[in-house]
This record gives C-alpha cells, sequence and structure tokens, in this order.
C-alpha cells in the first residue's frame, strides 16, 4: 500500500474529480453506471469497465485519506 502513499495528494483529487466528471454533458458516466448498477442493469462489458474505470480514483482517493488519517492517529499516541 506504500505506492499510494507516494502519489501527490492533489494529484489524485485532480484525477478523481476529473474522471468522477467526465464526460461532463450530457451526463457524467459515473452517475449513469450508478443508476444501471441500482438498477441491476449494469450487465455489458462495456458497462462495467466505465463503472470501475470511473470509480477506481474516488477508492484510491478514498485509501490514500484514510491511511493519513491512520498515520496522524498513530503520530499522536
Amino acid at each position: 500500500m506504500r505506492w499510494i502513499d507516494r502519489i501527490p495528494k492533489w494529484l489524485l483529487v485532480v484525477v478523481a474529480i476529473y474522471l468522477a466528471g467526465a464526460p461532463f454533458v450530457p451526463e457524467p458516466h459515473l452517475t449513469e453506471k450508478w443508476r444501471l448498477l441500482l438498477n441491476g442493469s449494469l450487465s455489458k462489458p462495456i458497462d462495467m469497465f466505465d463503472f470501475f474505470l470511473h470509480t477506481t480514483p474516488l477508492v484510491v482517493l478514498a485509501i490514500r485519506l484514510w491511511r493519513d488519517e491512520q498515520q496522524h492517529r498513530q503520530g499522536k499516541d
């Protein structure tokens, strides 16, 4: 997991925001893919790929923030 710590946090934020919103018009892919997932109709391979492509940076950012918080708490103890 140290490789996540080496990625600059600002870069993770930029990539996560960009891929969460891209394409911005007419509707972000992430919104569309989450709707398909919740409706149970996320079945096409391209839709699954899009879902993972647009969600992965958000997950990596969440892991990075969690790890930073854990390291911060360990430093206080």
